[in-house]
């Protein structure tokens, strides 16, 4: 048995009827052509239709909005890509020889991307029921850990700048570097006068988010 064949079998319990879509579900597109990107566009689906049945039996009595967080909180990038390191995905990742030098399988974009697109190849191959199960076994600590509806820093800058009559946060691209498959944005937000801050991410929305809980922690 090959290592890929024996890390499917561990991760779904039995070898793959057909190992082709989980075989694509590893492959990045700096290996091969035929990569995880149509799947994991599929996963996010998966992924997305997964979390809110699951939050919707978790918490009954919860209103939209705070499931809502919840759910934005589970299904972001840097989750998929936690659970992608705990299942030990990142050495599974096929990828082409100048992705590899530049620590592709370290990518928060690249692991999270290969998990939802092993979501996909599990949705094709076994049904929503399987894949409803691998999100409930995995996705399990950190629904866990959600003592409450967490606040979103761009959505709390946004409450708070409200609060104080500051104006509306503006957020600007400033930088982007690195490798194609694995950029680095770097964001400015502002309050007119009031204060800024600047942070870094894999993803435009990322570096967002850091610049936010950055300038929110200035202002707290």
């Amino acid at each position: 048995m090959s290592d890929e064949a024996a890390f499917l079998a561990r991760l779904f319990g039995a070898l793959p009827a057909d190992p082709a879509p989980y075989r694509r579900a590893l492959t990045h597109g700096s290996a091969a052509r035929e990569s995880y990107e149509r799947l994991e566009f599929l996963g996010d689906r998966v992924l997305g239709l997964a979390i809110a049945r699951l939050l919707y039996e978790r918490f009954p009595d919860e209103e939209e909005g705070k499931m809502s967080r919840r759910y934005n909180a589970l299904v972001d990038r840097e989750t998929c890509a936690e659970v992608g390191r705990a299942l030990g995905l990142p050495p599974m990742i096929r990828l082409g020889r100048q992705a590899r030098e530049d620590n592709a399988s370290l990518s928060d974009n690249v692991v999270g991307d290969v998990v939802e697109a092993l979501l996909g190849a599990l949705y094709l191959d076994r049904g929503h029921d399987a894949a409803q199960d691998f999100v409930r076994t995995h996705w399990a600590p950190f629904v866990d850990g959600q003592k409450r509806a967490p606040v979103h820093p761009k959505s709390g800058l946004q409450e708070l700048a409200a609060a104080r009559n500051l104006g509306v946060p503006a957020y600007e691209l400033v930088g982007r570097s690195g490798p194609h498959h694995a950029p680095t944005f770097r964001v400015r937000v502002s309050l007119r006068s009031h204060g800024e801050a600047e942070a870094e991410g894999a993803s435009k929305q990322e570096a967002e988010t850091a610049a936010a809980a950055a300038l929110l922690e200035k202002l707290s």
